[in-house]
Formats: structure tokens, sequence, C-alpha cells
């Protein structure tokens, strides 16, 4: 597997398929692991860390033939190649822009994947399309044991899993859903639920998790605290949470078609008409048009689209896959007027009811 066959594809975050996809694009669920050998990577020399990412890509690859890993040297990539990792949802944005001998092992179908030299030695990731969390623990927990028979992890009787932030300290999990939440948005009800959330220690990000805002009535909602709690515990808590918040973002969406169908209408028509006609279109323009065409599809109010093309085209219009897809490095003016006309070209034959 090379980068490029990635493009192939959107992976398994965005497929578009599973439980109540029309609210939760997808469900995710890390873990953040250390060797017990091994200062943490912030403390490593880069002797050190170049003893580690080779110690962890050959027992990595060792479980290739269970979950068909192939392994990239983040150090070795190219700027442009990171990018289009953190854009896929396979290494984080920290991970792109650090320095020092890294990779990450990309699972079939991008399911699964695991960061080596991130903040931590390993992260492990396992991710599933809808709201499929205990199918993601059941994964995850598995490529953890298998990983755990080939490497001796950094743990403490007293604390749990010893990690290089305190807050990941435990059990070392962030279990986290991607939810498409517009008319919650339109209805301006989101701060009385993120308050809410906050109480019950789930924490909400942006598309691209911390520090990144949420382009696109996009949100992430995840465990704040693993210390002090079972795996058990923080699954109850979002598995709880979760779909009383799909409930009332249904509910939301019935309101708006049955009390302001026509503005809604209006609303998802223009953003289509722009989507298809626009001769510069940003990377956070497109993601917030594509939001309202989502919502449209999702209400039936559109033909001739469907969820997994619109996640389709979230993704493939972003910076770093607009470049690999049109084969050349481009400036943000260039990327503009590229992904305007990337845009009309894929969305000229839909027809608006």
């Amino acid at each position: 597997m090379t980068l490029d066959d990635l493009l192939q594809g959107t992976g398994e975050w965005l497929r578009g398929e599973g439980p109540e996809v029309d609210v939760v694009v997808s469900t995710r669920i890390r873990l953040a692991r250390n060797l017990a050998d091994f200062p943490f990577p912030n403390r490593a020399s880069a002797l050190q860390r170049g003893e580690i990412e080779s110690l962890l890509r050959e027992r990595i690859l060792q479980l290739a033939d269970s979950w068909q890993f192939c392994y990239f040297a983040l150090h070795r990539l190219p700027e442009l190649d990171r990018q289009f990792l953190v854009e896929r949802q396979l290494i984080s944005r920290e991970h792109a822009h650090a320095n020092g001998q890294r990779g990450v092992a990309i699972g079939k179908g991008e399911a699964s994947s695991i960061m080596v030299n991130e903040e931590d030695h390993l992260r492990l990731q396992v991710i599933r399309s809808g709201f499929q969390l205990d199918d993601a623990w059941h994964e995850i927990n598995r490529l953890d044991d298998a990983l755990s028979e080939r490497v001796c992890y950094a743990f403490s009787e007293e604390f749990g899993f010893l990690t290089a932030c305190p807050t990941n300290v435990g059990t070392g999990m962030r279990a986290s859903v991607l939810l498409h939440l517009p008319a919650l948005t339109l209805a301006k009800q989101l701060e009385k639920f993120f308050r809410a959330l906050q109480k019950m220690n789930l924490v909400v990000r942006g598309l691209y998790g911390e520090g990144t805002r949420a382009s696109g009535d996009f949100y992430q909602i995840s465990n704040q605290v693993t210390l002090g709690r079972s795996e058990d515990e923080i699954l109850r808590a979002i598995r709880e949470t979760v779909p009383a918040i799909v409930d009332y973002e249904r509910h939301a969406r019935e309101v708006l078609v049955r009390e302001m169908r026509s503005a809604l209408q209006d609303r998802i028509h223009r953003s289509l008409g722009t989507l298809r006609s626009a001769r510069m279109m940003t990377s956070e323009e497109t993601l917030d048009l594509l939001s309202n065409v989502r919502l449209g599809v999702a209400l039936q109010l559109l033909d001739d689209l469907t969820v997994p093309r619109i996640n389709e085209l979230l993704l493939q219009t972003q910076p770093a896959h607009l470049q690999k897809l049109v084969g050349e490095e481009m400036d943000t003016d260039q990327q503009n007027i590229v992904r305007a006309r990337y845009l009309r070209e894929q969305l000229r034959h839909v027809q608006l009811n």
C-alpha cells in the first residue's frame, strides 16, 4: 500500500455506513502506551527515539497477518504527505509537525492505525463509521493485547498506564464520537448541550481534534478524564450521552422541516448552487456549504446525492488531498480556484428539486 492508494477511497471514518450515520459520522478509540525501558518521547534523545521507532516498527509489522499494517516513516515523508495523513485522521497535527524519528502503521481500510513517537511511544487507534462504540472497543482491546505480548508497557499498579501527559494516566483511553449537528446549530441550542457535557467530564473539539474549531457543524465529543475511571465507565458515559444528542439533533431537524421548510430548502439549495457555480472556494467555506448539503441529503430534500458521496467531497477538497489529486503543490489562491473547479465538475449532474 502507498499513500496514493489511499486516494481511491475515504477510509473507514467517512464510509457513511453504520448506526445513526445521519448524525454520527464516526466512532474512534485511542489508547496511549509507553515502553517501560525508555524515557517518554519528550525526554528521549534523538538516538533513543531512533531505537524506539525501529523497535516498534519491527513489533508492529509482526501483527501484519492479522491487521495488514503498512508502515510509513513520517520523518522521511514530505510535509504534503504528512498533512494528507492528518486530513484522513490517521495521525495528529502534532505528530505531523514533530521532529525526529517517528512513524505510523495503517491497517486495512484505515480502520486501525498506530502512531509511533507522538506524545507517547504508542498511540493505538481504531475507528468505525457511524456509532459503533462497542465494536471499536473490542477491536482496540484485541490490538492492545496483541501488542502487549511483544513489548513491555510502562505500568503502575497504583496509577495504571503511565503517559507523557498526566491527563492520560490511568486507562490511557480517549473515546470520541464525531457528530454532525447542523440543526442544533441553527436552533442555537449547542451551548446548552456543551455546558451539560462539561459537567459529565466530556469535552467538545473540532473536526481535527484539540485546538481546532468546529468547521461545518462537525463536533468531536470525548472523555476528558482517564485517571480513576475504568474503561467501562468511560465507555458508559459516551454510550449514554450520544444517543440523547442524536435524538435532539433529529428532533431539531424535524422542527426545521415542519416550521421552516421553505427557508431550510432555500439554504440547502443556495449552498448547492454556490458549490456548483463558484470560481474560487476556500476549504472552510466548502465544509460549511457541504454541511448544509449533507443535511439536505439526510432529510431527503435533495436527490442524486448520498451521505457517503458528500463525505467523499468533504475529504477530497481538503488542501493536501486536493493537491495530491491534482498531482502538484499549489499556493492557497491556486487551491481555491482548483477546489471550485473540482466541485463544479463533481456536482454538475446533480438536479435541484
